[in-house]
């Protein structure tokens, strides 16, 4: 069955609703490696311990989600051949440390690269406090379709007309020598925790699952290395107070294993913004680009 374009633009948004509580704020820091120096340091304490709380802004990212709408057949998407491409955060106010949210999740755009490239889909999630209505974030997603290109009749280079405008435009990262640079620990059972907020891949836990899509053992989130970038950012220019954090863009680029050793490299761009990205250690990989951070500063 293949992609029927139309009928995705067609469809009514998404809806999800979820409670949530300190524990499960704190269990997603958790996740991310935040408390690991949280007996020296009260930037690491005050998102894992409930005396005075304060949820991590990415977290509003495993919020109230709609599941994998995706692995539906009726939609004659791939499932098997989707990467998570790019993802972007934006705060309109600080997530609470518990509470009730709902979100709508709509399709914006599909790009046809090709039959040879693939597409590209993008979607919005927008949170919204369940009781008073008010919306906490919008929630950007970019999904690779490496199997479902060439469903307008493209077969070259250029993209499908079945498109709804210009497809994003990537964050320029600096050409000059980061200015700020964060070393951060992953632990070899960070995907095990991690999970327990909500993706439950079996990627990221079963070494036969990992080894039959070509890795040699499961590998991290990708949102879980995009939320540890975010952690860094806030550290970095909102002395870890997370209601100052207004926007982070990032482009998923290479999987990261759980014990590696992550290098976060920023770089300010005027009053309220900085540039980002990620690689590893030791194999210099970098598995996070076009970073985009802004701030109140």
């Amino acid at each position: 069955m293949a992609l029927d374009y139309d009928m995705l633009m067609g469809l009514a948004p998404f809806t999800a609703q979820q409670n949530y509580d300190a524990r499960d704020t704190m269990l997603y820091a958790l996740g991310l490696g935040v408390g690991q120096a949280a007996v020296d340091n009260a930037a690491h304490l005050r998102f894992v311990y409930e005396k005075d709380l304060q949820a991590l802004p990415t977290m509003a990212g495993v919020l109230a989600y709609p599941g994998m709408w995706v692995t539906q057949p009726q939609y004659g998407i791939d499932w098997r051949k989707v990467l998570h491409a790019e993802q972007s955060t934006e705060l309109l106010k600080p997530l609470p440390s518990s509470g009730s949210v709902r979100s709508e999740t709509k399709i914006d755009a599909i790009h046809d690269k090709g039959a040879a490239k693939g597409a590209l889909l993008y979607q919005t999630r927008t949170v919204f406090d369940a009781h008073s209505g008010e919306v906490i974030a919008r929630i950007r997603q970019g999904l690779f379709l490496r199997g479902n290109g060439g469903f307008s009749g493209v077969s070259g280079d250029k993209s499908g007309s079945h498109s709804s405008g210009a497809a994003p435009v990537p964050h320029a990262t600096p050409e000059r020598t980061a200015e700020l640079i964060f070393s951060v620990p992953t632990r070899p059972e960070q995907a095990l925790l991690y999970r327990l907020s909500g993706d439950i891949n079996p990627l990221h836990a079963d070494p036969e699952v990992a080894r039959s899509v070509g890795f040699d053992k499961p590998i991290l989130h990708g949102m879980a290395t995009y939320g540890i970038a975010a952690w860094a950012a806030l550290t970095a220019f909102c002395e870890g107070d997370s209601r100052r954090l207004k926007r982070f863009d990032a482009r998923f680029s290479s999987p990261v294993f759980p014990g590696e050793k992550l290098r976060v490299e920023m770089w300010r761009e005027g009053r309220g913004r900085a540039a980002l990205q990620v690689r590893v250690s030791g194999r210099e990989e970098i598995v996070l680009k076009n970073g985009w951070v802004e701030f109140e500063d």
